[in-house]
This record gives C-alpha cells, structure tokens and sequence, in this order.
C-alpha cells in the first residue's frame, strides 16, 4: 500500500513511498526497469529481445542518479540481455546494495556467450540454479522479490514453485517473492503462498487492467507495473512513426507487445489515443511521461510502476514524477473519458 501521510486538512499525501503488499519492504513508489540497459539478445530465429545498443557507462550514471534521487526499487531479470542487466545492476549497487530493494525473475534458458535466449524450464530444480546465478551475478547474497517469468507456466508446476519460493525465504536467499504473469487466476494461485507479496503485470493508461489491481486488493499483493510507459508510446518519442533499429524488439514486435508494427513503427491508432489524453497528463507541469506514471498512482494505492531507462536524462525524467505525484480522481475520471472507457 501507499505510505501516506495525513496533511493539516486531514486528507492523505503522497510521500513517494510504498509498501509491496503484506511483505512490509518499503519500496519508492517508482521502481526503474533494468530490461533495456542489458543491451541486445536474441532468439536462436534471430528476434530481437533488447531495446538495441546501450552504453553500459552511461547506463551506471543513470542507476546511480536514479539513487541519488531517491529510487530505490530495481527491477530485472536474468534473461535480460541474458545475464548482463544483472551484471550491470550489481557494478551499479556496489557498496550500496543495503539501499535498495533489487527485484529479478527466472524462468528462461539463455546463453550468456551468443546473447540468446531459448527456452523455458518450470522445474523447481532449474529455479535453484537460476537463483544460484543470478546472486553471482547480482554480487549479493539475497534477491528482495524473485520474480517467476514464465507468464502462462501451467498451474500444477507454479504451485511447485510457489513452494520451491517458500524454501529460498527459509533458507535466507529471497525475502518476498512474485509471478510476473497476468492472468489473475495464476496470480491468486501463487497468492497462496505466505510470502508471495506482489505480481508484476502489464499495466498503462492505454491498457487498464481491473480485474488484476481488484486481485491485488483482495490478496494484499502490491501491482509492480510492467511497461508503464506503454514501451515507449507515452513519452511521445515516437508520434512520427518512424522505424526503429533493427536490434530493438519493437522493430520486429512479438504478438505480445501492442502498438508497434514490424519495420514501421508506432501504431497510428494507439498514437491517436495517446493525443487524446496528451492534455491531461501534460497538466501541472507534468513531461508526458510524469503524467502517465501520474495516472497509475491514482488508479490504485498498490501500483509501483518500473518505467524502464538507458540514459541519465530518462532517470531524471521519470524521477521528477515524483515530486508531482499522482493525478487527482477528477483527472483519472476525465482519462477514462476521453478513451471511450
């Protein structure tokens, strides 16, 4: 939940802080996503993974100011960049991991030599492995929130799983631990689990996800908000449509990622919804971007949003939110207005 705290009208204010569901760890409540740092990764048929190039220098500058301006929950994954966005985040952390709440997720096959990624395993001997490595390469020795990133494993294995994570929280490796599905159903399944604390899932203005913010409410788990920013759409970096390279996985998107078309770009149709509330979440001073994550702290007081970054300049961004905090109910009413919902 939000940490709030009441002002002299005896209302509630925004701090900037929340709490990820039932597991007490205190997170800013803007987390950054750590996918687009680990650089380029493929499939063996050669689809792009990553975001494109990056500059791993420039990437620890970002981290580090992001620290500096007060974030403090980090989300990756082993498979991103196979390997190296955990590589990157540990160097980054180094001599401040007691700072932070570091979040990663298993589930995936890669090659860290080729950069390729093939496969899943849903095997609870895999996820001891997978955590083995991943502390390695995070240079930490507990992982805060361990992430499953097989979205639609079968019930049967996730619930082996689910208690394959209850083991890790007794053996001291994780602390709290999360599937990065959504689907409520598998959600409220891995709920169950007394330490299952949070579900990561897609969530943005332009695609609204009640059912699983109304299971994040009954099951007290906190909304760790995936593509925030709608993979970039609401930055407004991409209103001219123009094609990206060829090493972003949006050049060539999955049936998955909504908004892109292959080797040409942002969607005009979504394009057309992010106009129509350009004006709303562009008030009080707010960039584009600011009012999108505006929009998800108002939509729920469990939302944590991980807006992704490859530059000092988009932590800056992403951070100034912050200090804006969430939109007002008639803003989130007026939203809900103009895209027909």
């Amino acid at each position: 939940m939000e940490n709030i705290n009441p002002d002299l009208t005896g209302t509630t204010a925004f701090t900037g802080t929340r709490v990820l569901g039932r597991s007490g760890i205190e997170v800013s409540a803007l987390g950054f996503g750590c996918w687009a740092v680990g650089g380029e990764w493929q499939t063996p048929d050669g689809q792009p993974c990553g975001w494109g190039k990056v500059d791993d220098e420039e990437s620890v500058r970002a981290i580090h100011r992001a620290l500096d301006l007060g974030i403090t929950f980090f989300d990756t994954a082993d498979v991103y960049g196979c390997g190296h966005s955990e590589r990157l985040l540990g160097r980054a952390l180094a001599g401040r991991r007691d700072e932070v709440v570091v979040a990663t997720k298993w589930g995936n096959r890669f090659d860290e030599r080729t950069r390729t990624a093939d496969g899943q395993d849903a095997t609870p001997e895999f996820a001891r492995r997978a955590l083995t490595a991943s502390l390695a390469r995070l240079g930490t020795d507990r992982i805060d929130l361990y992430q499953l990133h097989i979205s639609d494993a079968e019930p049967e294995a996730a619930a082996e799983l689910r208690d394959a994570c209850e083991e890790f929280v007794r053996e001291g490796l994780i602390r709290a631990y999360a599937w990065s599905t959504d689907d409520p159903d598998r959600a409220a399944l891995f709920a169950r689990g007394r330490h299952c604390t949070a579900v990561q899932h897609a969530l943005n203005v332009l695609q609204d996800a009640p059912a699983m913010l109304a299971l994040c409410e009954e099951a007290e788990q906190a909304s760790v908000n995936r593509s925030p920013l709608a993979m970039g759409l609401l930055t407004g970096k991409h209103a001219g449509g123009a094609p990206l390279e060829a090493g972003d996985i949006r050049s060539r998107p999955p049936v998955w990622l909504p908004g892109f078309r292959a080797g040409a770009g942002a969607d005009p149709r979504w394009l057309e919804r992010v106009e129509a509330v350009r004006s709303v979440l562009s008030s009080d001073g707010r960039t584009l971007a600011q009012g999108a994550l505006a929009w998800l702290w108002a939509r729920s007081p469990r939302t944590v949003p991980i807006p992704g970054f490859r530059s000092v300049a988009q932590a800056e961004d992403n951070a100034g939110a912050l200090a804006k905090g969430p939109l007002t109910a008639a803003q989130l009413a007026e939203v809900d207005q103009l895209l027909g919902r």
